[in-house]
This record gives structure tokens, sequence and C-alpha cells, in this order.
């Protein structure tokens, strides 16, 4: 089958592998579509330290924000999954460990992350194998379009759930990329009052498209008492900024994940009593991303601004982008086309 497969430093192509087999407790799915992210850009770049710390290695499959078909079940696998859509979890813990056994297989210490960690192959392929306890189905009310991008839906959901707040807000959201409005879109489903903090006027005005009257950029941001903030950015200023605006004895939440070492005075954090809470991966909130978007509560299809075939991957690793694009943040693959 076909898979891209980067195999060094901004190197990668289209390649024949071997298929996937559906061996005990596994599936395969017949990928759909499937989104890149910030993640699978960093691998691309191939920073010795990010690879280390992602416990990556080259040859790299990658690609974990996915849709598709599942063709083939492996022994000990309900047959009833054959045919069905599906999506799934990115996070596969070893599944005895403590973390594991009490719900937070997302931090195992040995887990494997699809496309990233330890080696899973990822879904930049025409197929893709699974464990059948990470699959998630999709409604008939949820595309594959939709479906890839329940992933960085359930990071946003569990975001939105961090900030703890009720609807009122308000919420400053900082950073307007996927993640970020994403998150934006889940809390006004939620009633809350959400502002977007970003920094060029194309992200801004996507929000505004999205309905976010609240888009701002650091000049314009008004002075609000925000009840939370969300950091979905990946400037290393950005997590004391956010610790500086929200309001005393409220909650920041970290899902940005900056290139560089963030410096914070923890005294700040102290005395302003702020609960700072971050998010690794999106597991726990993938049932709700996908629940919101089958009853169109949260639709994120601007935020794909093209689909390309599998023979323009690596191109858009590199940067590439369609003459026909859109604004929003993120390309999607069609490993079909």
């Amino acid at each position: 089958m076909r898979a891209l497969v980067i195999t060094g430093q901004k190197e990668a192509s289209i390649e024949d592998v071997a298929p996937p087999e559906a061996a005990p407790g596994l599936v395969v799915i017949d990928i759909q579509r499937v989104g890149i992210c910030g993640t699978d850009m960093g691998l691309f770049q191939g920073a010795p330290e990010r690879l280390q710390r992602l416990n990556a290695e080259y040859p790299l499959r990658i690609g974990h924000e996915w849709a598709g078909v599942v063709t083939e079940v492996g022994d000990g696998v309900d047959p009833a999954w054959l045919g069905r859509r599906a999506t799934g979890d990115t996070m596969l813990g070893c599944g005895s460990c403590a973390r594991c056994l009490d719900g937070r297989h997302f931090l195992c210490a040995t887990r494997h992350e699809v496309g990233v960690r330890g080696g899973w192959p990822g879904a930049i392929a025409e197929r893709m194998p699974l464990p059948a306890t990470a699959l998630r189905a999709l409604p008939d009310t949820v595309d594959f379009t939709l479906g890839a991008l329940v992933e960085p839906g359930g990071n946003a959901v569990r975001a939105v759930d961090a900030a703890r707040l009720v609807a009122g807000g308000p919420l400053l959201v900082i950073g307007a990329g996927t993640i970020g409005l994403l998150a934006a879109l889940f809390a006004v489903a939620r009633g809350i009052d959400v502002h977007v903090l970003g920094r060029s006027a194309q992200s801004l005005d996507l929000a505004r498209s999205l309905g976010l009257a609240g888009a701002w950029d650091a000049s314009t941001l008004p002075p609000l008492s925000w009840g939370a903030v969300i950091d979905a950015s990946d400037a290393p200023s950005i997590p004391s900024r956010a610790i500086e605006l929200v309001e005393p004895g409220r909650t920041v939440v970290l899902i940005g994940i900056s290139h560089e070492a963030s410096l914070t005075d923890t005294r700040s954090i102290v005395r302003k009593e702020v609960t700072a809470a971050g998010i690794l991966g999106g597991s726990l909130g993938l049932d709700a991303a996908i629940a919101a978007y089958a009853d169109g509560s949260v639709d994120p299809t601007p935020l794909v601004a093209a689909t390309v075939p599998l023979g323009r991957a690596a191109d858009a690793l590199a940067g590439w982008r369609p003459v026909h694009a859109g604004s929003g943040p993120k390309l999607h693959i069609d490993p079909t086309a």
C-alpha cells in the first residue's frame, strides 16, 4: 500500500510499504481522511530534541487525526465493527499499569501514540492498524471531514472542561489556530462568553466568520476580568501572560506547547491563587466532540482550508498550500485520491 514516510529531517515521500494485518485485538482501517497538525510539522522539521521528547525516530509514519472504515478485524474483536465508519484514540496505553487501570492511559509511561510515539504507524496512508479498544464509531451525521477533526476536538473539549467555567464567562482563548478556535466553538456551544486573542488579521477574520465577535489582537484586547484563560499558542511568553490576565482564584489552561522552555514566575501563581491545568491529549474528550459534531452544536468544517491527495502530503508538510485553499488553519489529506 502507499504511505507517507519521513526518512530524515525535512525528507519525506510516498512509498510502497507492507499493508497492516489484523492481529488479535486489532482492526485495519481504510483511511478516508487525515489532518496535518503542528506535531506532524514538527516531526517533519526534525529537531532532535523534539524527536527525543516524543520517543520518535526515523523512518517515521505520521498522522493521528483521521477517519475511515473498518475493513478487517482480528481475533477477539466484535465482527460488528466490519464496514463501520470510525475514528479513534491516538493514545494507546499498555492496559495493565496503574495509570491505564484508573483511566489515565493517555499518560501511560510505555504508551504508543499513533503516528508519533513508539513507532505505531500513522494515518497518512491508505490503511492503518488500531486496537479495537481505541475505536470510536461515527454517527451518520458526522462525515469523514468531521471525523478527522474529532481528535483535535477532543483536546479542545478537555481544555474547556479544565477551565471550569459556567455559562457566562468570560473566557479568553489565546491562539487562533485549530485548537484555539475549536476550544472557542465548544465554549460558545455551552453558553460561555468567549473572546479570542490572535496575531494575524486572517486568523481573526476567520474567528469572526465563525461567530466569535470577540476576536482581538494585543492592541485591542479589552480589559475584562477573565474567568479563565486557555493558552492554545506556541509562544513561550504566553503562559506568563495568561497568569497575568486571569482573574485571581481562577484557572489557566495550558494546551499549547512552545518550541522552547516557557519561563513563568511561580510566585504569580501563588499570590493570585491561580490553578494551572495542563492538557496533553484528547482521549477523554473524543465522545463529547463526536456528539457535538453530530448534533450540529459545533461545526468546525471551516477550519479545513483544503483537502489534497496523498501524493501532495510531503509538499503540505513542507508548507505548500493549494491555490484554492480557504482561510482555515488545517489541511486534510485524502489517501483515496
